[in-house]
């Protein structure tokens, strides 16, 4: 499944909504907030920054040292939630130990363009199609669509429980309507007998976190296989010494699986992407 080529669509897609905007006078603006340096971070958010600007829009990235107080953290946050010239905010992740994790609560709801807000998340587990909804679990089911996979009625296995994909991906894959209504299972480190439960998948989303952590043998045959794993591992061949590895091993499973998403190129297109298409949405919002 080429994450490249269906995140090439959504940005399309994107691309007439901010024109549109713009001929309204409204510039979507999406603003970034990085603590600390580190690498993977820095790396994502310049690729956000580079994705607002090919697509017309302001991205700007706040970077702060990662000595930042908690206080100062919030008090950006509520200077962008109060500027109505930004219409999205993200804080990345991951941020540093002295900072606590639920400041991301602080953003706005309508400007929470990465979908982690309780009021988002609430109107997402309920089904209320009006909030945002987290980029990586949004853009897998753009995929499924795309790639025209049946998911009514399917039996779908998500291994993994975070706030960021594992229980939005579940809660999306659970909804009441024609591109979902699966029946879902939720694996995490505390499951018994992980290949039992992944071998009845017909639809498999792997959110460990964990490099190969599913094998050929842990699929069912004809399974649609989604790897959201992002790993950075050793690779001596590699020029940087090391290289990205998903949580599937790609050449065991591609044996198996019916479709499969390759790392990279499959599922971390999609989530920059879907944070465009975010923050569109809240521009479209704050106009009317």
């Amino acid at each position: 499944m080429d994450g490249r080529a269906v995140a090439a669509k959504v940005r399309e897609r994107v691309a007439e909504g901010v024109r549109a905007l713009r001929k309204q006078g409204i510039v979507p603006r999406l603003s970034v907030v990085l603590v600390g340096d580190d690498p993977a971070s820095a790396a994502y958010v310049r690729s956000k920054a580079r994705a607002s600007e090919e697509l017309g829009m302001q991205g700007e990235t706040i970077r702060m040292p990662g000595t930042t107080a908690e206080s100062e953290l919030i008090a950006v946050i509520d200077r962008l939630n109060a500027d109505p010239s930004v219409h999205g905010i993200l804080v990345q992740m991951p941020l540093p130990k002295q900072i606590d994790p639920d400041v991301v609560r602080r953003v706005n709801p309508s400007k929470d363009v990465d979908g982690f807000h309780p009021v988002n998340v609430g109107k997402l587990l309920i089904g209320d199609s009006g909030g945002f909804v987290p980029c990586t679990p949004a853009g897998v089911m753009v995929l499924l669509r795309e790639y025209k996979v049946q998911t009514s009625g399917a039996n779908c296995v998500v291994i993994g429980r975070s706030n960021i994909v594992g229980k939005p991906m579940a809660a999306l894959m659970l909804q009441d309507n024609e591109n979902a209504n699966c029946t879902v299972t939720v694996c995490h480190r505390h499951t018994a007998d992980l290949p039992s439960q992944t071998r009845r998948a017909d639809i498999l989303i792997v959110a460990a976190g964990r490099p190969k952590i599913v094998t050929g043998d842990m699929v069912k045959p004809g399974a649609v296989v989604i790897d959201v794993g992002t790993n950075r591992v050793n690779d001596p061949k590699a020029k940087s010494g090391t290289r990205l590895q998903g949580d599937v091993d790609f050449d065991a499973v591609r044996e198996v699986a019916s479709k499969l998403t390759p790392v990279p190129g499959g599922v971390g297109p999609m989530t920059i992407a879907m944070l465009m298409a975010n923050t569109v949405r809240a521009a479209e919002m704050a106009g009317r």
